[in-house]
């Protein structure tokens, strides 16, 4: 990483605008202007993004917000209750963005809208109450939750427009990070097996895919080849077969089996990472521990575990 270049430092590369941060020159985007159009906007833009990444079933109506309090109120059983608690937390979502969809619909008609507001109030209420009930929302793969999705729209209610688009590009930093040190754990645990002998290059090549369409955003003209060359660069490397001999012993073939199973879960992980712009840490933690484990008892290594060795990176 070159710490000679300050974080927010603009460029120009290869044509393309691009800001500097934590050692990535990030694709950066012009943010709208601050208003209220420009954050309902912005505000309904997150909170799909998050449902699209959370697990099913708590995509609640605004307007069902007291049912939904009544049965998170009235649940003791802790599963549900969780359950529940997520139902709560997309009603509470919901609800804002119900709120700021109606004032800015009052400003268009030339009502002028303070800042303390009382239903201005009660949509960063409801937004903080949001928040507080995100930690019980797992991510669709029901590994972990993503708290960080869940602090987006409130934080995109409460600062500036610009503001929160700078802070983007420290998380895509951040999630770009994560990215590499996912594929440098998954080079290292396959690339020099005898099995898996042209999986490495196929994993540089996804995981510069997944960083490119980590960076851009759904509105980027460029979209359209960014995410078919994922989509193509993902399918190839799940259709990698492992390099058998005719007659392979079970214990080899074991070993095929359980590295590409692990091989399409980094995959997978990659996939919800670049998706989501956000690290999973848990998820990356535990993916990291079962590449040692592979290694350990496929190929008797004695090396650190991979967490522990990737831990300073």
């Amino acid at each position: 990483m070159n710490t000679a270049i300050p974080n927010g430092t603009s460029n120009t590369i290869d044509g393309v605008r691009r800001v500097y941060y934590d050692g990535y020159w990030i694709k950066a985007y012009d943010p709208p202007a601050d208003t209220l159009q420009a954050k309902k906007t912005l505000i309904q833009a997150l909170t799909r993004r998050l449902f699209n990444h959370v697990e099913h079933g708590i995509n609640i109506p605004g307007k069902r917000l007291k049912e939904a309090r009544k049965a998170y109120d009235e649940e003791q059983n802790p599963e549900r209750r969780r359950v529940k608690g997520a139902m709560l937390a997309g009603a509470l979502f919901n609800r804002a963005t119900d709120i700021f969809t109606k004032l800015v619909e009052m400003q268009e008609l030339g009502i002028e809208i303070e800042s303390d507001n009382a239903l201005m109030r009660e949509c960063g209420m409801c937004l903080h109450e949001a928040l507080t009930l995100g930690k019980m929302v797992r991510h669709r793969s029901g590994e972990e939750g993503i708290d960080e999705l869940w602090g987006e729209p409130f934080r995109a209610f409460s600062i500036p427009v610009e503001a929160f688009y700078d802070s983007r590009y420290i998380k895509i930093a951040q999630t770009l990070r994560d990215i590499d040190k996912i594929a440098a754990v998954m080079i290292k645990t396959f690339a020099s097996d005898p099995l898996f002998v042209g999986i490495d290059e196929l994993i540089r090549h996804f995981t510069d895919l997944a960083k490119d369409k980590c960076e851009t955003l759904r509105t980027d003209g460029d979209l359209f080849d960014v995410w078919a060359e994922f989509v193509v660069s993902s399918e190839k490397l799940s259709a990698f077969a492992p390099h058998l001999a005719t007659n392979p012993d079970m214990p080899t073939m074991q070993r095929a089996a359980d590295g590409m199973r692990l091989i399409l879960q980094g995959r997978d992980l990659l996939n919800y990472i670049s998706r989501a712009r956000v690290t999973m840490p848990k998820s990356t933690r535990e993916y990291f521990e079962r590449c040692d484990h592979y290694a350990r008892s496929f190929a008797g290594l004695d090396s650190p575990r991979t967490a522990q060795w990737l831990s300073t990176n």
